[in-house]
This record gives structure tokens, C-alpha cells and sequence, in this order.
């Protein structure tokens, strides 16, 4: 592993030559509310993270099925498949991404069933800075 400024690369011997392939942390951000997963992922980036995102549950599924992603910030009030849904469903197809929800509903049964539904860690998205957020992750993925 070599370093570049915070930016982390494998070092790679192919044919003589040396390549160096990105080592970035990637993390999908799901959430239907766009200005929102757009600042996510603008302070994730900035941060040296790799970012992709989905505004709806089952975009989610289908993009956690053929991509590996380290780590999942999950919404729960979404339209069709609810982020309940989604942690659901993660839990049936054995796919075991940490995740970490990220919502408006501040209720605590609300927080209980998304970690009982397998979620590492509920922030209530009005009540938390992203800068928190962002060193929550920094400290989940040992960056």
C-alpha cells in the first residue's frame, strides 16, 4: 500500500511494470433526498472516499448485489422500498455491508428496528452535523 497526499494506492507488479490501483474506501449513499446525499457525498469525497448514489431502495439492492462497497449510509423514509425494506432484504440475500442509517425520524422505536434490522449506527440527519457523520465513517472503516 502506498500513500499519495491521503489518497491510498496498491501497488501492483504486472509484466515488469508497476501499477498502482486506487485503495479508496467505497461507500454507497442511499437517499431520495438529493441535496442531501449530494453534500454526503461531497464531504466523503473531499474526505478520500469513493462515492456512489441512489435515491431508491431497490436501486440500492440492485447496486449492492454486483458491486462491493465497505460501508452503506442508508435512509429509511424513501418512496417504494422503504430503508426497513432495504435492511430486510440485506439480511435475506446474506449481504453483509455495514450500515449506517441515516434519517429523519428521530423516534426511538424507530432507531431500535433499523438496529435490530442489522444497522451498525442511527444518526438522526436534523440533529447531526456531516462533519460527524463523515468521522463516524472515517472511524467504522479505520481510516
Amino acid at each position: 500500500m502506498v500513500f499519495f497526499g491521503i489518497f491510498q494506492y496498491n501497488k501492483i507488479e504486472y509484466g515488469g511494470l508497476f501499477i498502482y490501483m486506487s485503495a479508496q474506501k467505497k461507500i454507497l449513499i442511499v437517499d431520495d433526498e438529493k441535496p442531501m446525499a449530494r453534500a454526503l457525498q461531497l464531504k466523503l469525497d473531499h474526505s478520500g472516499f469513493e462515492t456512489k448514489v441512489v435515491n431508491q431502495g431497490a436501486e440500492a439492492l440492485n447496486v449492492l448485489e454486483r458491486e462491493k462497497f465497505n460501508l452503506v449510509l442508508l435512509d429509511l423514509m424513501m418512496p417504494n422500498l422503504d430503508g426497513f425494506g432495504v435492511l430486510m432484504e440485506l439480511q435475506k440475500r446474506k449481504i453483509n455491508t455495514p450500515i449506517i442509517v441515516t434519517s429523519n425520524l428521530s423516534q426511538r422505536e424507530d432507531e431500535k428496528r433499523a438496529m435490530e434490522l442489522g444497522a451498525q449506527h442511527y444518526f438522526v440527519k436534523s440533529n447531526t452535523p456531516l462533519s460527524k457523520i463523515v468521522d463516524y465513517v472515517k472511524k467504522t472503516l479505520k481510516v
